[in-house]
C-alpha cells in the first residue's frame, strides 16, 4: 500500500471538501505543495487556517471559474496570467493553478501553457519534495520524482539538472539553502556544486525577492550553519559582501541567546546581527525593507545603554529593547512580562504648581521623568514629591541679570 496523506486540521476546514468536489477530486484536481509536504512531515501551522492550501487542477482557468460560478463559491482572478484562481471559502482562501509547463523562461519569469499532464506539471516545479500530491478525498500521493524519498530523508533534491532549473529561475539557489535550512540534513552535492557555479546569477534578481527568501531562511531550524555553508560558498559575495564568516559567529551567539531566553527568532534582529553595524542602514535600504524594519536594523546594534533594561524598554519600547539587549548579550527576564508605565505627570500639572508656561515646562518634565526612571518607576505618590521638590527648587533661584 502506498503512502497516503495523514488526517491534519486543514482538511477539515469549512468549505474545503465542498470545493474539491466541485473540482472533480483526485483525477482532475489535487492538493500540491507545502500544506502536503508539511502534513506528510507532522509539521503543524501555528492554526489550522495559517497553512496556504494549494490545489492543482486539470481543468483549465475557464473551467475553474465556471465550475466555481454554479457552486456559487466566491472566485478571484489573482493570477489568472499564470492560470491561477482563488476560491474565497468559509475556512479561508484557496489557490488553485491550472497544471502547466514552461515554454521559455529568463531566470526571472516563465511563459507557460497549460496542460492535462500531471508529471508535466510535477516537472516544472524546483524541488522533489514540492512536487508531491494528493487526492483530496483518498489522501492517496502522487509523487513522479521520488519527492517522499528525499522527503523522509532530509534530502532537498532539484528535479532534473540543477543547472538548468537555476538558469530557469535564480532564486531556486536561495530557495535550495533555506529549504535545506528548513528541512535539510546534509547538502545534496549535486544541487550545492549548481547554486555555487551559480551564485553570480542572484545579480539578476530584484532586492526585494532577495530579502524575502533572506529573511524567511533566517529563522529556520538550521539557519546558523547554513548561512555558514553560504559564506564558504561564496553565495552572497555577488549581492550581499557584507555578510561574513564574522557575521554567522554573531547569528550563532544571537541564536543560544534566544533559545536560552525562550525568544522565538526574529529575522530582522537576526539580520542586524548578522550586518556588521556599520552597514546596518545602507544593507536594509538596498533590500528595500520598509521604513519600520530599516530603523529597527539600525537601533537592534547600538547596545544596552547605561539605565537598565526597564529604562531601555520604557525608552525605545519592549521590542526594542529586546533586540539590543539580546544582541548585546544581556539579560532580558526584567522586561519579560513588563509593561512599561505612563509617566504620571503632565505639563498642566507642573503648571498648576507654579511654573510659568513655556519650555521651562517641558525641561522640568523632563528633570522629573529621568528621576523617575533612575529610582526605577515608583507609584505617583513619589512622583508627586519629587515634582513638589523639584518646583519647589527652581521657583526658589535667583532670576538671571535680577536686582
Amino acid at each position: 500500500m502506498g503512502v497516503t496523506l495523514p488526517q491534519a486540521a486543514w482538511r477539515t476546514r469549512p468549505g474545503l471538501e465542498a470545493l474539491t468536489a466541485v473540482l472533480g477530486g483526485g483525477a482532475d484536481s489535487r492538493f500540491v505543495g507545502g500544506a502536503v509536504r508539511d502534513t506528510l512531515l507532522g509539521v503543524a501551522p501555528a492554526a489550522p487556517d495559517a497553512l496556504d492550501v494549494d490545489i492543482a487542477t486539470r481543468h483549465s482557468p475557464q473551467e475553474v471559474l465556471d465550475r466555481l460560478a454554479d457552486a456559487r463559491i466566491k472566485a478571484v482572478p489573482t493570477g489568472l496570467a499564470h492560470g491561477t484562481i482563488t476560491a474565497v471559502t468559509e475556512g479561508g482562501p484557496v489557490e488553485i493553478t491550472t497544471l502547466r509547463r514552461d515554454v521559455a523562461t529568463d531566470g526571472r519569469h516563465a511563459t507557460i501553457a497549460y496542460t492535462d499532464d500531471w508529471r508535466e506539471d510535477a516537472a516544472r516545479r524546483d524541488f522533489t519534495m514540492n512536487a508531491l500530491y494528493a487526492d483530496p478525498a483518498s489522501g492517496e500521493i502522487f509523487d513522479y520524482f521520488g519527492g517522499l524519498d528525499d522527503l523522509f530523508a532530509g534530502r532537498v533534491r532539484f528535479i532534473g539538472d540543477p543547472r538548468q532549473r537555476i538558469a530557469e529561475d535564480h532564486l531556486r539557489i536561495l530557495r535550495f539553502f533555506r529549504f535545506h535550512a528548513r528541512f535539510g540534513t546534509e547538502a545534496d552535492a549535486a544541487g550545492l556544486e549548481a547554486c555555487t557555479e551559480r551564485a553570480n546569477d542572484l545579480m539578476a534578481l530584484s532586492r526585494e525577492r532577495i530579502a524575502a527568501e533572506l529573511l524567511k531562511l533566517l529563522v529556520a531550524r538550521r539557519a546558523v550553519s547554513v548561512m555558514g555553508l553560504m559564506v564558504e560558498r561564496g553565495i552572497w559575495r555577488a549581492v550581499l559582501p557584507e555578510i561574513d564568516a564574522d557575521g554567522v559567529a554573531r547569528l550563532a551567539a544571537l541564536a543560544e541567546r534566544e533559545h536560552a531566553a525562550d525568544i522565538q527568532p526574529d529575522p530582522i534582529r537576526r539580520l542586524a546581527t548578522l550586518i556588521p553595524t556599520a552597514d546596518g542602514d545602507s544593507v536594509a535600504a538596498r533590500l528595500k525593507l520598509s521604513n519600520t524594519n530599516r530603523k529597527r536594523v539600525v537601533a537592534a546594534t547600538q547596545g544596552a545603554g547605561d539605565e537598565g533594561p526597564r529604562a531601555l524598554a520604557y525608552r525605545c519600547g519592549v521590542a526594542g529593547a529586546v533586540d539590543r539587549l539580546l544582541i548585546a548579550g544581556d539579560d532580558i527576564a526584567p522586561i519579560a512580562d513588563w509593561t512599561p508605565p505612563a509617566f504620571p505627570i503632565s505639563g498642566g500639572a507642573l503648571v498648576e504648581r507654579g511654573l510659568r508656561k513655556g519650555p521651562d515646562v517641558a525641561a522640568m518634565r523632563r528633570h522629573i521623568e529621568t528621576q523617575w526612571i533612575v529610582e526605577g518607576f515608583p507609584d505617583a505618590a513619589r512622583v508627586d514629591a519629587i515634582a513638589d521638590s523639584a518646583v519647589r527648587d527652581a521657583l526658589s533661584e535667583p532670576r538671571a541679570n535680577s536686582g
